[in-house]
């Protein structure tokens, strides 16, 4: 199954690894959100997940993916081509997310995809608020926030966007993985809603 499912090569580590987190686990059942929110033992873990997935939302993907309707009418695009090339967006980011799996079973590489896309995304950013800066200046300046968009996007996923799932299945044991799913999909989901509810009224 191993094989099947990482190819051929040596995954004895990987087996041990698996073999004795079953014996530690000792046939334990799947605990529930409840049991997650108060065993002790899990504290840490859960706090960490809490702050990873907090964090997560204030990268700006969020503001990104807002605004992005209108950078694309200031860059000349049809309104009725926007649909298009949102579609694009999340093409992008799906393509990108794939392309990080490879690189986050490593953790070295893991490490250097992360903060290598961190630095890309704060460029990009940068770069996106000099270029609204200057929308008016000269007429190919609409289409590098495009790009500008499209670039974050890529690193987004690349990077951060694709650290939680495996995040979750490395400092939680089996037991407690599908209660950690949960939790991170509720936090995930309550976070969304409250941006999008205080976001317009910052603004």
């Amino acid at each position: 199954a191993v094989k099947q499912l990482w190819g051929n090569g040596d995954h004895l580590a990987e087996i041990n690894d698996m073999m004795s987190e079953q014996r530690a686990i000792g046939g334990e059942k799947a605990k529930s959100v409840w049991d997650l929110l108060r065993d002790r033992a899990v504290r840490w873990q859960l706090i960490t997940l809490l702050l990873v997935v907090s964090c997560i939302q204030l990268l700006g993907a969020n503001v990104v993916y807002s605004y992005a309707y209108s950078i694309f009418t200031k860059a000349g695009i049809p309104p009725d081509q926007t649909h298009y090339v949102s579609l694009g967006i999340g093409t992008t980011e799906i393509l990108s997310t794939v392309l990080c799996v490879s690189g986050f079973s490593d953790e070295f590489w893991r490490k250097t995809l992360l903060w290598k896309n961190y630095a890309v995304m704060a460029l990009a950013l940068g770069l996106l608020t000099v270029t609204l800066s200057l929308q008016d200046s000269f007429f190919w300046v609409p289409h590098c926030s495009v790009a500008l968009v499209f670039i974050f996007i890529m690193s987004f996923g690349i990077g951060p966007g694709g650290v939680v799932c495996p995040l979750i299945t490395e400092i939680f044991i089996q037991s407690y993985r599908p209660a950690a799913y949960v939790f991170n999909g509720v936090v995930n989901w309550i976070q969304l809603f409250l941006l999008g509810l205080v976001f317009p009224f910052l603004v």
